[in-house]
């Protein structure tokens, strides 16, 4: 061309920043003009700062909404738009790919293998077909193992930079304060707590090379935690995958969720205390189709409830983890489960008295209502789901968020959680394919 491609990033504050970190930051043969953000609030309209983009940005770049983003392709000149963000239908990967052609943009794809970074101590992999999966359990099931082998493990979590960007390059989560410090949504904190509960280091940010060298420090085995249903951003020595059978045949219609399938060394079909046995074994089939070569094993989901007594009989709400409403596309989780084992009378639908951004929540996700989906992306956010509980007429909320609720707001009516854990059908086989790996790392 005579001069270097003029590029935009297609993503959604997370795998677009990674690529552009390691793929595009130092590369003399490309520009990048800017950002577009999708799924998560309040991230367009900034910009990726000039610390992080570096010396050959010194304005940084802009974030735009997709929404914009064939005015952006014309406006720009833009030679190629990239692909970079996870847990969408096929479909909607290929309508957006034809808008970039039609505006004049060719449309790429980056793998796995050009985005990966290699790391000096054993890395094992958890990813998912489906966000909402159970990729945290597993991923807290398995550190767990570790710390019985006598192993030094820090989990290092998909990022989810929703504040200053610059400040949260690196960020290490060892107790309760450094997610006060670094002022955690309810979303981090979802992802952060149940890790630090469970004695584990976590680390998460925006630039994973110096996130990464930083976790090797403290390290005998790197848990890579991955978020929404990405593919991983250190190469592992073993990639666990893990598959939804209440959403059977998403293995194969949602990206990147099959290549992560394609990918997998091991992949764990979750749930099946939930599901029927056809939706597993479809699954199972499928995941063998796939790829031949990956162990497939089964695992249920047990949903426990702090307090029981105070479930039974009652009218409750119940509150759920946000993304696996939102994109994840579900309609219930672990707290409609703990509910109704634990002998709720009704499960009361809050949608109707839904405050300020709940409100806007249901009507982009309508499959989500009958339960409260638990977005707490900044304080208003917070405020709006704590004002939803008030007006919602219940006499106990169940919590099925993985954090503990009270730390964030406060309401009048008692909170119950709902707990879930990761329980292997054939026990062993997990362990057996961690201390394998280990060996041959």
């Amino acid at each position: 061309m005579g001069r270097p491609r003029r590029v935009v990033i297609l993503g959604a504050a997370g795998r677009d920043f990674h690529n552009f970190n390691t793929v595009f930051r130092d590369s003399d043969d490309d520009v990048v003009v800017a950002f577009t953000a999708t799924q998560i609030p309040n991230i367009a309209g900034r910009a990726y700062p000039p610390g992080l983009a570096g010396s050959r940005y010194p304005q940084g770049i802009p974030i735009v909404p997709e929404s914009e983003l064939s005015d952006l392709i014309a406006r720009e000149d833009v030679d190629v738009a990239v692909f970079a963000y996870s847990d969408v239908p096929h479909t909607r990967v290929m309508h957006v790919a034809s808008q970039c052609l039609a505006a004049g943009a060719d449309f790429l794809l980056q793998s796995a293998k050009h985005t990966m970074l290699p790391s000096s101590v054993p890395v094992i992999a958890v990813t998912a077909v489906r966000t909402g999966a159970g990729k945290s359990q597993t991923t807290r099931y398995i550190a767990r193992m570790l710390r019985d082998m006598g192993k030094r493990v820090v989990a290092v979590r998909h990022p989810m930079p929703y504040g200053d960007l610059e400040r949260q390059a690196c960020q290490r989560f060892a107790d309760y304060s450094d997610l006060d410090r670094h002022e955690c949504t309810i979303e981090e904190r979802e992802e952060y707590e149940p890790h630090i509960d469970n004695g584990a280091v976590v680390y998460a940010g925006v630039d994973y090379a110096q996130i990464l060298a930083a976790a090797e420090q403290e390290a005998d085995v790197i848990l890579w935690d991955g978020g929404n249903n990405d593919l991983p951003f250190f190469a592992p020595d073993l990639h666990i995958v893990v598959a939804d059978p209440l959403r059977a045949g998403d293995e194969e219609t949602y990206h990147p969720g099959e290549t992560n399938v394609r990918m997998a060394d091991l992949v764990v079909v979750n749930k099946c205390d939930s599901a029927t046995e056809e939706a597993v074994a479809a699954v199972e089939a499928s995941v063998r189709r796939l790829n031949p070569g990956a162990t497939v094993l089964r695992a249920d989901s047990p949903v426990t409830v702090d307090d029981e007594a105070a479930v039974v009989g009652r009218r409750v709400v119940v509150v759920e983890d946000g993304p696996t409403l939102t994109h994840g596309s579900m309609s219930w989780g672990a707290g409609v489960v703990g509910a109704r084992a634990a002998g709720a009378a009704d499960i009361v639908d809050p949608s109707p008295y839904a405050v300020g951004s709940l409100a806007a929540t249901y009507a982009q996700y309508p499959n989500a209502r009958g339960v409260l989906p638990a977005m707490g992306y900044g304080d208003a956010q917070v405020a709006d789901l704590a004002a939803t509980i008030e007006a919602t007429p219940c006499d106990v909320v169940v919590s099925g968020t993985p954090i503990d609720l009270g730390r964030v707001l406060t309401v009048s009516k008692p909170v119950v959680r709902a707990r879930y854990d990761l329980r292997e059908r054939d026990p062993g086989r997990l362990e057996a394919a961690v201390r394998k790996a280990l060996e041959g790392a």
